[in-house]
């Protein structure tokens, strides 16, 4: 040893090092823990006395009935914004329960092997696993193994079954060393209450195994269309494998290839213990997994059951990104499908009905072309309308042919995401109603809204550009007459809608912040060509940006004009009100949307004004000269404001309006093919729609006014 070298301290599994001490001195007290629940442990085994194992679990923690006696799972029930519209119900009904003697043997072995190899020898802890976890711990630094009994995983199961609110369902599965020593306690505890065979039994009828199946009884039927009794052991192998992650192991619709590698370490697992000899597990190993898969018979409800199945659709995506039910969306759904809430929605059962009377007034629903449309709530970003000519269906067997090619259409039948969008389904070029966001970014720099630009028939911009829309290299568009020409402030342009105004515009502002502009205002870019585009030194070039050429959907659309009747307060877009989540006590969760004061109070009220000239309301603090849905202003019996929107070749048209309390996108597209362009017989039906769902939302609840703007004007 040299003479710098430090003497190391050695411990019967091996030298420790600095950071080991350190390690050891911090996990004092979860070793102190784990010691006193280890000693309860131990407590059989040195007395013939149940009583004394029965006190000393007791003194842990107090054992609650729904660990002995899970309740069986609840429908979750969701309401329209009245409390008593039922719109859906979600249930995962799909479960067989077992006796024990129902249960494959090689399915009771094969969890045993590969979760508790001392299951029948322990008192629901594990002493010999809980001082190699302790080890484990101490010697890495941090708690990383928790010797988890199988009587352990079902309390854990349980609890997390059994709460009934977020902060419950957090400490039901959050990696602590309290809840660790909590699962100890009750494990104690509930093995004097139940016997061995019932807590595998009750066990293996609530674990989840994926794609719908509680149970290995729903298990065997959903991936082998067999009752439990005709299980193989590699068949049961693989479903017991499946406990640990049913999405990482999902052999349906996953990885094949990791469901048998799973399977295949719990025949070694078999192996190990006895219960297969060699020759058996390499016999049950060289077998494929076999697969038949079922469609679990559930009755699930949800989107697929209800008339309002697309708004049904968004909330259900909506709930699994909500944390507080889970640390997964699988978890989240599975909570929201047996945790039997009663959830209030944000959808007015009265303006969905008349909204998608207005769309199919315009067009059925058998027509290849979709039009929809949104309704967001200014100030709450509550979601009221989800209005589409489609019919919320797998069942595509009817369908129209496919207007990009073979196959079927999205008409009438579809569950795409036409309102909302994701990453297959992008949204739409939402052409002119852009213009709001290069007004926004013009006005946050100071220039006034009679800011007077000429305005030619075709202009020839700075941004470099090739193809039929270009002028000796350059981007050069034109407005939809040779008659929009001549000299133009925002309120005209905007109501006239003058494409070369508004490129001159962002010419002046720099299309990076116009880009910015619509970011604040909740755009998203989900198509790979919009995201490289309106990124770093791209954004600067963007100019087509300003006439809208990116594609959006109408959910972002409606959710950023009404941040414009709420002062400049942009919403994200929510779909519920509340969850009561204890039928009994009526204990409830309020849903609040993230908002954000995304653009200055000014800014957004001079850009109402700007936004009443397009509608013929007219605006308070200018002079509008005309505008482009003049029907708009004529069918509401209130304030109201708005933004058509029309693309190149007509191949979709939109209008974006608003009241001082709600928020309407409508557009009309080819969802299969962006170049089936709509053309000019459909041009002006979003106007029309829109119009009569305003005035509707008007004639129910509407009110207030419209502010004038006191800045930003001369």
């Amino acid at each position: 040893m040299s003479s710098s070298s430090k003497p190391v301290a050695q411990t019967w599994f091996g030298p420790i090092t600095a950071k080991q001490r350190r390690a050891m001195f911090a996990l004092v007290p979860v070793a102190v823990a784990f010691g006193l629940v280890a000693a309860l442990a131990f407590l059989p085994l040195a007395s013939a006395f149940g009583g004394v194992a029965k006190a000393g679990s007791e003194s842990v923690l107090e054992l609650p009935d729904d660990l002995v006696l899970p309740p069986a799972p609840e429908s979750s029930t969701l309401y329209a914004s009245d409390g008593e519209t039922e719109i859906a119900t979600f249930g995962d009904q799909y479960r067989l329960e077992l006796e024990y003697d129902q249960i494959p043997e090689s399915a009771v072995e094969a969890l045993i092997a590969t979760e508790d190899s001392n299951f029948f020898e322990h008192n629901g802890v594990d002493p010999e696993g809980v001082m190699r976890a302790l080890v484990s711990n101490i010697s890495s630094g941090q708690t990383s193994e928790g010797a988890s009994t199988i009587t352990m995983q079902y309390v854990r199961q349980v609890l997390s079954y059994t709460a009934t609110s977020p902060d419950e369902v957090a400490a039901a599965s959050e990696v602590t060393p309290e809840r660790k020593i909590r699962e100890m306690g009750y494990a104690l505890g509930l093995e004097e209450e139940m016997s061995k065979e019932e807590i595998l039994t009750n066990y293996l009828n609530t674990v989840y195994f994926g794609n719908g199946a509680y149970g290995i009884g729903a298990a065997a039927q959903v991936y082998y269309g067999k009752v439990p009794s005709e299980l193989t052991t590699p068949e049961a192998a693989m479903l017991i494998g499946l406990i640990q992650s049913p999405s990482a192991y999902d052999p349906i619709n996953g990885s094949s290839e990791a469901a048998q590698t799973r399977r295949d370490h719990v025949l070694n697992r078999m192996v190990d213990v006895g219960y297969l000899t060699a020759a058996e597990g390499r016999e049950a190993k060289d077998q494929d997994l076999g697969l038949n898969p079922q469609e679990a018979n559930n009755n699930s409800g949800g989107a697929i059951d209800s008339e309002y199945g697309f708004f049904v659709d968004y909330f259900e995506r909506w709930w699994e990104q909500q944390e507080d039910f889970g640390d997964s969306p699988e978890e989240r759904k599975a909570r929201l499908y047996r945790g039997g809430y009663e959830i209030v929605s944000t959808l007015d059962i009265e303006l969905q009905e008349a909204s998608q009377d207005a769309v199919e007034e315009q067009l059925e629903t058998g027509s290849e072309y979709a039009i929809g449309s949104v309704v967001v709530e200014p100030g709450t970003g509550a979601v009221q309308v989800m209005a589409v000519n489609r019919e919320y269906s797998n069942d595509i067997s009817d369908n129209g042919p496919n207007t990009a090619g073979d196959g079927k259409g999205t008409y009438p039948n579809t569950t795409n995401p036409l309102l909302t969008g994701n990453a297959d389904t992008p949204g739409y070029q939402a052409g002119s109603s852009f213009k709001l966001f290069t007004m926004l970014a013009a006005l946050e720099q100071g220039m006034p809204l009679s800011t007077s630009i000429n305005s030619p028939y075709r202009y020839t911009s700075q941004y470099p550009i090739s193809g039929e829309d270009s002028c000796g290299g350059y981007w050069c568009p034109k407005n939809a007459s040779e008659s929009l020409n001549g000299t133009y402030n925002m309120w005209t342009a905007f109501g006239r809608s003058v494409n070369t105004f508004y490129v001159q515009l962002v010419e002046r502002v720099g299309a990076e912040n116009a880009i910015d502009v619509a970011e604040r205002l909740g755009l998203q870019w989900r198509d790979s060509e919009s995201r490289n585009l309106t990124s770093g030194d791209a954004a600067d070039g963007f100019g087509t940006f300003t006439l809208g050429v990116t594609p959006a959907t109408p959910m972002e659309m409606a959710a950023a004009y009404a941040a414009l009747p709420a002062d400049g307060v942009y919403c994200e877009p929510t779909p519920a009100i509340s969850a009561v989540t204890d039928i009994e006590t009526g204990d409830a969760i309020t849903f609040e949307s993230d908002c954000d004061q995304a653009i200055s109070v000014e800014v957004a009220r001079a850009a109402v004004d700007a936004a009443r000239c397009p509608t013929g309301y007219g605006a308070a603090a200018g002079t509008c000269s005309g505008g482009t849905a003049p029907q708009v202003g004529a069918a509401v019996d209130g304030p109201v404001a708005g933004k058509t929107g029309t693309t190149d070749s007509n191949s979709t048209n939109w209008f974006i309006g608003f009241t001082p309390n709600a928020s309407v996108a409508a557009f009309v597209a080819d969802p299969d093919s962006p170049n089936n362009f709509v053309g000019q017989a459909n041009l002006g039906r979003p106007a029309a729609a829109a119009a009569d769902i305003l005035a509707a939302q008007w004639d129910l609840n509407g009110e207030g006014e419209f502010t004038p703007p006191t800045e930003l004007v001369n």
